[in-house]
């Protein structure tokens, strides 16, 4: 089953690598527009906000790569950062946000913890 854990984080952490490159780089352009379902003006308008949250992702999908090599405290650690942004982003943003970031993030802690 440690494989399993193993094969959901990195799933977890692609995600979050995904995550950055969205909110980085292609916010103001029409995928990152139609992702998070902003007008022009609005992406035009959060921009900078966007790319240093894409940042924060990319840390996350970096811990959660360095706890395949760090050990099980660190997996736990970054899976619970996700978990907890993404329990946060489903009440302040989008229910949506729970099913994308924080479900894959629970199966992978629920795996890790219970095998």
């Amino acid at each position: 089953m440690k494989l399993v854990s193993d094969i959901l984080i990195v799933i977890v952490a692609l995600l979050h690598f995904f995550f950055l490159y969205l909110e980085m780089f292609l916010w103001d352009k029409p995928r990152g527009m139609k992702s998070f379902r902003m007008t022009e003006e609005q992406a035009k308008q959060s921009k900078t906000l966007a790319m240093n949250q894409g940042l924060y992702n990319g840390f996350l999908a970096a811990g959660l790569i360095w706890g395949l090599f760090a050990g099980d405290p660190v997996k736990i650690f970054f899976l619970s950062c996700v978990i907890i942004a993404g329990i946060f982003g489903a009440f302040t943003v989008s229910k949506r946000i729970f099913y994308i970031q924080a479900v894959p993030a629970i199966l992978a802690l629920v795996i890790l913890l219970v095998f």
